[in-house]
Order: structure tokens, then sequence, then C-alpha cells
């Protein structure tokens, strides 16, 4: 729980009277990331599919759902703690897994974990991180930390993966299972730019052993293409060498970087992912298994059924499907359908404390940050990150105490109103 000097102290404007480094309105926030970022890394950041009206519908979900405050009840300091998993929390707040983060700092995913490391935030290690898991977990120390996991064509790599996070002390494996392929977004599609096109987001590839073992056979299809030299053939060629690990020269040299990134494309997607492999992921992990992605109620009874061991209400940022119902919408379906026996997350669209304050009224145990803490990162680094997250809980805090819960788990529906 954050103190209230800090809280004071962000309110009038940060510690000493310095300001904060990073905006504490949304907009701003967005806005100065914005211009610390370049413009093909901002676009892939912000991105949404198609005309991006889910985007738009998750943040039209939180506006509908009003806070009613209730009076005279002396909340003067609120718990904003959560269980998960056997683990206390000290507030409802996860970092989301989100990829490419070195497009936002050059330290990337260890920014993060430092941050995460310093506030007790748990973290989520993307699939499509830019550094290793191992790396980021030598950061948090004894800080909890999950890892999210994106099906490959190859249950080998599957499987070291989720060895490899056991072995890291990932404390839960969230299978996203809304990216079986990549959604049409016109933002990336304009200016040609995929990340992982040019060797960023593969760390946790090219750090793995079945990976560089499946790098060393060669493609699936027997098909090497030798690039035209162009200038611009030529940079790329530069940045994903620069982006496998070794020296630069040595892996010019063998054309591991150009091998790693076709081999990625090759065994990245599986749109033919189905409900019967889930038994493999719960044969090789003793971890806690949430499912990422759900959002009908029908699909919750499913997991269920599958013996998970949670879910995590998304649709991916809007980043997967255009004109997707808003998570905030879906939740409380999903809530009902779980019916109280594992903890149901809420992820895309939060951007305050007050939203996580709405999602946990309408059942949600915790909530992750996407692009709030993304933000961050590029306006500041590690330190941006810290004061995203602390923000928010400041935030959280405050709204707690004015709508008079002593509690998260005094907030319930009737601390909303739905103005539709």
């Amino acid at each position: 729980m954050i103190g209230r000097a800090r809280q004071t102290a962000i309110y009038l404007g940060g510690v000493s009277g310095r300001r904060p480094r990073v905006p504490l309105d949304p907009e701003r926030l967005e806005q100065a990331a914005r211009k610390a970022m370049p413009a093909d890394a901002f676009a892939y950041i912000k991105a949404g599919a198609g005309t991006e009206d889910t985007v738009r519908e998750n943040r039209a979900a939180f506006a509908r759902h009003r806070i009613v405050p209730r009076m005279l009840r002396g909340a003067a300091r609120p718990d904003t703690s959560v269980e998960l998993f056997g683990r206390r929390l000290d507030s409802p707040f996860l970092l989301a897994p989100v990829g490419v983060l070195e497009l936002a700092h050059r330290e990337a995913d260890i920014a993060v974990a430092r941050a995460a490391r310093d506030t007790g935030v748990p973290m989520i290690f993307s699939n499509q991180a830019s550094r290793p898991m191992e790396e980021c977990a030598d950061v948090l120390g004894d800080s909890p930390r999950w890892f999210q996991l994106y099906w490959s064509t190859s249950d080998d790599l599957v499987e070291s993966l989720v060895g490899r996070a056991e072995a890291c002390g990932c404390e839960a494996i969230v299978l996203t299972l809304d990216t079986t392929i990549v959604g049409w977004r016109p933002r990336d599609l304009e200016p040609a730019f995929l990340p992982f096109l040019r060797g960023q987001g593969i760390a946790q590839y090219t750090s793995d052993p079945v990976f560089r073992r499946l790098m060393a056979q060669g493609s699936s299809n027997g098909d090497t293409p030798t690039p035209q030299p162009t200038p611009q053939a030529l940079r790329t060629l530069v940045q994903l060498t620069r982006a496998y690990p070794g020296p630069f020269l040595k892996n010019l040299q063998s054309g591991r970087g150009r091998a790693a990134v076709q081999r990625f494309t090759e065994i990245f997607a599986r749109p033919q992912l189905s409900w019967a492999d889930l038994p493999f992921l719960r044969e090789r992990t003793k971890l806690p298994i949430l499912l990422k992605g759900i959002l009908h109620p029908d699909d919750a009874r499913r997991a269920l059924d599958a013996g998970v061991d949670g879910i995590v209400v998304s649709n991916h940022g809007g980043r997967q499907v255009d004109g997707a119902i808003a998570t905030l919408d879906a939740l409380p379906g999903v809530v009902e359908a779980a019916g109280g026996q594992i903890p149901v997350l809420l992820d895309s669209g939060v951007r305050s404390g007050a939203d996580a304050f709405k999602a946990i009224a309408l059942g949600a145990t915790a909530v992750l940050i996407g692009r709030s803490y993304v933000y961050g990162l590029a306006i500041a680094g590690e330190a941006g990150v810290r004061e995203v997250l602390e923000n928010l809980r400041a935030e959280l805090d405050i709204t707690l105490s004015l709508a008079g819960c002593h509690s998260l788990a005094e907030v319930g529906p009737e601390t909303l109103r739905d103005v539709g």
C-alpha cells in the first residue's frame, strides 16, 4: 500500500516540489510518449486492429460505469491488497506482457523489471521480450513474476519455454489465446513495420536451446532467400545481426540473425490451437495456468472443465479483432461462469486507479496494465515505469477512501451505476 505522504507528494506535484517526470493524465502521458519514441515504434505500441473501434470501446465501457460514493464510512486507510495463488500482493495491479520493449527504451524489459522490483508489482514476462527471462529474473530478486506463453508450432519449444519459466522463479503461466495469428493493424501495415522481422522482440527464442536446434536444422520449407543488396536490405541485415546474441562480426559471417528471424516467422503462428492441446501444457508444469483472451462465458466454463487455474478477460488491448466486445462489458458474464472457483483478471483499457476500482467492482480479482507503463518507459525508462505504477496505486487508494470502502473486498456491483 502506498503511503499518504507519497500520495500527497504526487498530488502536489512531486517530492520536494519536483513535478513528476511522467504526466499523470493518460492522454498527456500518451502524447509525451509519442514525442519520445520514433514514429514507427510508437505506432506499433499504439496500434489497434482495423478502425481501432475495439480500442475506443474498451475506454467507452469504463466511461459507461460510474462510481457511486458512499458517505460517513470512515475509510481513512483502505486495504488495497489481494491474494493470487498463495501470494499476498499490496495492490491489484500486474504488469501485462508487452513485447518488443526495446522500441520504447534501450534497457527494455530490464528497466521494467527494476521498477517491478521496487514497487512489488508482479511482472509478466512477455514471450516476445527484448531480453531473456533469466536476465529479468536476476534483476527481480524475490519480486513476483509470471510468464506469458505463445504456443508455437513446436511443442518442444513450448516445453522448453515453460521449463525455463519454472527454473527462473515464475509463479504462473499465462497462455495467450487470441494471437494465434497477428491481427490486421493498419498502423503497422502502412509503413510495413513489423519489429520481429528486424530481429527485435525474439530474445526468448534466440536464448532458447530448442529454438537454436531448430535454427540449425534449417528452414522447414527448404527456402533460404538471399536479400537483394539494396540500402534498406543492408540496414535490415545489420539490425537483425546486432539483435542476435554474440559478437557482431561472427553473427554477420554465420548469418544467424537472418536465420533466427526466418525460423521465428515459420514457427510463431499456430492457428489450429485448440482445447485438446491444453492437457499437453498441464502435464508439463505444476505452475498455475491462466488463459488470457477469454471473452465469452461458455469459454470460461470450458476453461473450468479443462482444469485451468485462472482467466484473464482480454481482447489484447484491441489489437486483434476490430469491433470486439469491450473487456469490461465481457467481465460480468465471465465472472458468473467462473462461479468463484478461479480468479478472473481483466486486461485491456485500464488507464487509472478508478478503472481498476470499476473492474474489481464487476468481479475482477486484479487488473493488468499495458500501454501506460510502456509510455512511462519511453519517457523516463525505469523511473517512468515506477512513476506510472505509483500513481495508479495512489489513485486507487484515494478512490477507495472517497468511495467509502475500507478494502477491495467491499467493492462490488452496488458501488457502480451503469449509465448505458
